[in-house]
């Protein structure tokens, strides 16, 4: 349902900490003329952690404005409380968004038992398109391919976000279950080899800065195009690896600042680049003439 080059698009704030509404729009259509497919606010990239619930509700509303249509949207909406999830994902729904992207439950470390009864409160109570996304990097907890299968017979989850980094994972999902459930790569260093094994694209932060370059490389993929897609692949990785030289978004924000595109102001906890991670930042920026 959702493929190709999505972008976890990050959220602009400006020097007194409020959400800068105007450069959003601004970065989204940047996203759309680049030829980005999907439209992904308040995700982990977007910062969703310090949106209080009014600001994400509202987040969402500017981005289906600004997009009007042109491509889809699929709003960030998980929580670590699941009734809270359901509530941002009934409002998200009535805005007219396309799809939910819905975290595994982070800091409470549930069993996977728990993962699976909140991903179904969530089917049961929301009638949209739902992604899960596994980045138990983020949350603690790894969501196992079994529960993914499981989780797969509902027919509103359509798809995963994987970034637990293991390729056995996603291939397990993929064989037991990928005719009922897509998989999408949550990592930008491993979409390529993740697409090779079926996944249908990435959901990125790499494209906030590079949209054209990681929608070539998706593009060349789906068109079976290997060579090109790993040559792509293989040209992006140190830029993929800068992305995370500090923590997300961090980096791709300081990037976009010195493209011109926003002030990489984050919430606290999240601060400001470090001296020295900001000059190999640069050093690499130059080396892709971003800067």
């Amino acid at each position: 349902m959702f493929s190709g080059s999505m972008v976890a698009i990050v959220t602009p704030f400006d020097n007194q900490g409020q959400f800068a509404e105007e450069t959003y729009r601004q970065l989204i259509d940047f996203q759309i003329e680049n030829g980005t497919d999907v439209i992904v606010p308040c995700g982990t990239t977007g910062e969703s952690a310090t949106l209080d619930v009014d600001e994400h509700e509202y987040v969402i509303k500017v981005c289906l404005d600004q997009v009007k249509k042109r491509v889809p949207v699929i709003a960030g909406t998980g929580a670590n409380n699941t009734a809270e999830a359901i509530h941002l994902s009934n409002k998200a729904k009535d805005m007219g968004t396309d799809g939910l992207l819905l975290v595994c439950p982070y800091y409470n470390k549930p069993s996977q038992e728990g993962i699976f009864q909140h991903y179904k409160r969530l089917a049961e109570e929301v009638a949209l398109p739902q992604v899960l996304y596994n980045v138990p990097g983020r949350t603690g907890v790894n969501m196992l391919a079994d529960t993914t299968v499981r989780l797969a017979e509902f027919a509103n989850i359509v798809a995963i976000k994987e970034a637990s980094g293991s390729l056995a994972q996603v291939s397990e999902i993929l064989a037991k279950a990928g005719d009922k459930i897509d998989v999408i790569s949550g990592d930008d260093f491993l979409t390529f080899p993740m697409m090779c094994c079926g996944a249908k694209g990435v959901i990125s932060v790499s494209a906030n800065a590079v949209p054209k370059q990681v929608k070539d490389m998706v593009e060349a993929v789906q068109n079976g195009d290997y060579m090109m897609g790993r040559r792509l692949h293989l040209e992006l990785l140190e830029f993929h690896t800068a992305m995370f030289i500090e923590s997300n978004p961090v980096p791709v924000k300081k990037t976009l600042e010195l493209m011109g595109k926003l002030q990489a102001n984050v919430r606290l906890p999240l601060v400001d680049m470090g001296d020295d991670t900001l000059e190999k930042l640069k050093s690499v920026l130059k080396k892709y003439n971003v800067i």
